[in-house]
């Protein structure tokens, strides 16, 4: 299947050449290094969490394997990950990640690791409203050769507020989240819709897996909207 798909990434390097930076915002963004990769499995480190929110890593990694295994990749299982890299002496993400990749092979043997990062969780609240941001940034690394094959973020807000009442019904509306979001916070939820914005929309870089029903389908339609933007 890899060499029938050598005249397609000349095709794509054209095209890279002659768009530039004048790229459109309905060009794919797929990389020739994913294209070319064509990895089947990914293993999945516990994200990096750059906030103040203990709750952030696990939060984020608990939602992370869907869109990836219904994008047609086997994913390593994420808390058997997390569970042998703890009995190994690597407590935090932090050392996870700074484990060179030539021992993630000999552990897992992956095709390439997605390596991610949180970069906003929580709510905060002002007078009348309240907002929960999550931000969730990651790149995919080939595991064979240490090239990115991809790399992207997304950040979710989700503001609540109320439209009636005058200032006395949004200020009710605001006590009555604020409540609300201290019994049932709502990050996880919303970070697992930052997931599928991430790494299951399919204008955001990844290609079909090859356990998709539909992967020569997608190669195929990638190929034509490419050589419909070279074409004259």
């Amino acid at each position: 299947m890899g060499q029938g798909r050598r005249p397609f990434l000349a095709l794509l390097s054209l095209v890279g050449l002659l768009l530039g930076s004048s790229c459109q915002s309905n060009t794919i963004p797929v990389t020739e290094a994913f294209l070319s990769a064509q990895p089947r499995s990914i293993l999945v480190l516990p994200p990096l969490d750059e906030t103040v929110e203990t709750a952030a890593t696990y939060g984020t990694l608990a939602s992370v394997t869907r869109p990836l295994a219904e994008a047609g990749y086997y994913v390593f299982p994420v808390a058997l990950v997390d569970a042998v890299m703890r009995q190994n002496g690597l407590p935090t993400p932090f050392e996870m990640h700074s484990v060179p990749v030539s021992k993630l092979i000999e552990i897992f043997d992956p095709d390439a690791i997605l390596y991610l990062k949180v970069t906003d969780w929580g709510t905060s609240y002002q007078i009348i409203q309240s907002s929960t941001r999550i931000g969730i940034s990651g790149e995919l690394v080939d595991a064979r050769t240490g090239v990115s094959l991809w790399s992207g973020s997304t950040v979710q807000v989700q503001n609540s507020n109320s439209g009636g009442g005058g200032i006395v019904g949004m200020l009710a509306g605001a006590l009555a989240n604020q409540i609300a979001t201290s019994v049932s916070d709502p990050s996880r939820g919303i970070a697992a819709r930052a997931n599928w914005e991430l790494l299951g929309n399919r204008q955001s870089g990844w290609l079909l897996g090859p356990y998709h029903p539909r992967v020569e389908e997608d190669i195929q339609d990638l190929e034509a909207r490419y050589q419909a933007q070279v074409s004259p």
